[in-house]
């Protein structure tokens, strides 16, 4: 089963040009030229439930009647929200939404675009009423991500990496004991993966590339608290490195410029315990990735590395794991700045 096979339950993409997309690590996407525009084309990755349709359709409707732009679920012929090919997977189409993506921030006023649209985004969602489904279960369950760490290192007697993996974990570990929790706090509905690069800027280049779009990427769309939805932000806007690079520093220009882009955006004060837990979400976040990539490199499960740069899925976690380790210290160096620039 391929894309066209997916396509000829599109009218407007039955045998169309498609062009596979060359970004993401998740969906298998293309890019089609259709009748009337250009549309994206995606199959499925299997870790998400095809239920999540019935999310995506209803925050992006809502946002369409909010006036804001954002790309939309198109429906087969047969009027369904997917089109199931049983082993060829499960793809959906949607409009393709002109502009830029960036995998790296350009500057701070960048930024500050990039948190007015995020911030117009939550404003947009506040009164949605739709009862989401088919969500995966415990993505920022902080505990659970170091237990299951904690338990990937005491299997790791026999595994290539286990010298290297070793102390970081158990360092990790020890970090994650100091960690608050956010567990009381409201949840609203979020994007859930706010790395810059599933936001989409008006142009490549200024001043286009500093005016957001819309949101894309929308599978993990949630309710979550919003020191789990900024602090993912701020981890991949604020890091000016790669994820996998040994050294990183966090952008304190870059993280002041968006906050004062979300609160333009949003338009209204957050209650004092919801500013208060941003104080510390990056931190959260950044140490739940740790977590996680060390984890794989011990049991390789990933879904996605780079095959070009390193020799398997453990090396490349444990470059992950020490990037983001890397980051968690400048971000916890970085915390009374952090705390004043929130006006905490």
């Amino acid at each position: 089963m391929s894309a066209a096979d997916a396509a000829r339950s599109y009218a407007a993409l039955a045998d169309r040009p498609a062009a596979r997309a060359t970004s993401g690590l998740i969906n298998e996407t293309f890019i089609v030229e259709g009748a009337s525009g250009r549309y994206v084309l995606q199959r499925l990755h299997p870790i998400f439930d095809p239920r999540i349709h019935e999310n995506i359709l209803a925050v992006t409707e809502h946002l369409r009647a909010r006036g804001m732009t954002t790309p939309e679920l198109i429906r087969t012929d047969a009027g369904e929200l997917h089109v199931d090919l049983g082993e060829g997977g499960i793809w959906r189409a949607m409009t393709f939404v002109e502009g830029a993506t960036f995998d790296a921030a350009q500057d701070a006023a960048q930024l500050e675009g990039a948190g007015e649209l995020v911030g117009r985004f939550h404003r947009a969602l506040e009164d949605l009423d739709h009862h989401f489904v088919g969500l995966r279960v415990g993505v920022h369950d902080t505990d659970a991500h170091l237990a299951k760490l904690e338990a990937a290192l005491g299997e790791s007697a026999d595994h290539r990496l286990r010298d290297q993996v070793v102390p970081l974990g158990e360092a990790i570990l020890e970090a994650g004991r100091r960690l608050p929790s956010v567990a009381d706090l409201p949840t609203p509905v979020a994007h859930g993966d706010l790395k810059l690069s599933n936001l989409r800027f008006a142009g490549p280049s200024p001043p286009a590339s500093r005016e957001g779009r819309c949101l894309i990427d929308l599978d993990t769309l949630a309710p979550m608290p919003l020191a789990h939805e900024l602090g993912d932000a701020w981890r991949s806007w604020c890091n000016p490195n790669r994820e996998d690079a040994r050294e990183a520093s966090f952008d304190l220009d870059g993280f002041a410029a968006s906050w004062r882009g979300y609160q333009r955006g949003r338009g209204e004060p957050l209650a004092p315990a919801e500013l208060e837990s941003l104080v510390d979400g990056v931190a959260i976040i950044t140490l739940e990735l740790c977590a996680r990539f060390a984890a794989d490199a011990i049991l390789e499960a990933y879904f996605g590395w780079d095959a070009q740069r390193f020799p398997g899925r453990g090396e490349h976690n444990l470059a992950r794991a020490r990037g983001q380790w890397a980051l968690y210290q400048a971000v916890r160096d970085t915390r009374d700045q952090r705390r004043r620039i929130l006006g905490c």
